[in-house]
């Protein structure tokens, strides 16, 4: 089954559509579908590849149009359960004319994910097992449950991808927890995608050089996107950077998740994925690929829908 399985985090993100103001001022805003893993399914399933989300909404009006946003993009959501008793976790985020962002999150149903109430026989029967989230390693039911996936996987040779996703303003005053359990969850990776920022909390490394050397031991394939610089990747033995293609940036929202989408989908169509893994020719050519999808997410507008289809990449 060359399925790529997504866990973790699908919700609303309300962003305020005001110019530079704060939330407490905003009086705009517009609805998005949001969370990393999902948008990681989004791009496996556009580009032609088989992909399903297993996560929790509330059985409200939001968690049926985060369904149909899914299902709408052929993502397979018969594992994505429907909470009568909890609401759809909410976003709400505006830009100011510094960078900086004022943010209120809302958590919900994402959370409550229980090991108990999941199809086990599901969930084991998949080619890769991608863990990529920014909300399922803060604490309660979602993280045993992500633990015990990712434990278990690895036990039955699963391939186990990982992003950590950090967002600072969720884990504020808790970096060292999320430095422990992110080191936990890359010892038990076979691929790691890690941004810059998050590279350099994990390792305790300046230089991105010496922090892929550091996490990329025991044969596992570290990616650390660079934006317009490109990509570093790494097995723990060979290091190189490959370069992005050059477009002009309108959005770069979903570009991470994009490039996870891109690279899993290669993989997954391989015979012998493992092999691929173990070949820095082929991880450096799926890399390319990966880096080329990213960028043109990064020339549209909106994360899901600014996802290419596999003729649109190739005809490039």
């Amino acid at each position: 089954m060359n399925n790529v399985l997504c866990i973790g985090e699908l919700l609303i993100d309300f962003i305020c559509s005001d110019i530079d103001t704060t939330l407490s001022k905003g009086e705009n805003f517009k609805k998005k579908a949001g969370g990393a893993p999902a948008n990681v399914t989004a791009a496996i399933s556009k580009l032609g590849g088989s992909a399903s989300f297993l996560g929790k909404v509330g059985n409200d009006p939001f968690g049926h149009f985060l369904k149909e946003t899914l299902d709408e993009v052929k993502v397979d959501t018969s594992m994505l359960i429907m909470d009568n008793n909890s609401s759809t976790t909410l976003a709400f985020v505006s830009l100011q004319a510094n960078g900086e962002r004022d943010f209120v999150f809302n958590r919900g149903a994402d959370g409550l994910l229980r090991y108990d109430e999941i199809n086990l026989d599901k969930v084991y029967s998949n080619k890769i097992i991608h863990f990529g989230s920014a909300t399922a390693l803060l604490g309660g039911e979602m993280t045993d449950t992500y633990l015990k996936i990712m434990e278990e996987a690895k036990k039955r040779g699963i391939i186990i991808s990982f992003d950590p996703n950090y967002r600072d303003n969720l884990w504020e005053n808790r970096t060292e927890e999320f430095i422990a359990i992110s080191r936990k969850c890359i010892e038990l990776a076979d691929f790691v995608k890690l941004s810059d920022e998050e590279l350099k909390i994990i390792s305790g490394e300046k230089n991105i050089k010496n922090g892929v050397k550091l996490l990329a031991s025991n044969n596992k394939v570290i990616a650390v996107t660079l934006g317009k610089e490109g990509t570093m990747i790494s097995n723990g033995e060979e290091v190189e950077i490959i370069e992005s293609i050059k477009i002009k940036s309108i959005d770069s929202t979903g570009a991470g998740d994009a490039f996870v989408g891109a690279f899993l989908y290669k993989l997954s169509e391989a015979l012998e994925a493992r092999d691929i893994l173990s070949d820095f020719n082929k991880i450096k050519e799926n890399v390319r690929f990966a880096n080329k999808v990213g960028a043109i997410v990064c020339t549209k507008l909106g994360a899901i829908s600014s996802l290419p289809s596999l003729s649109e990449v190739e005809g490039d």
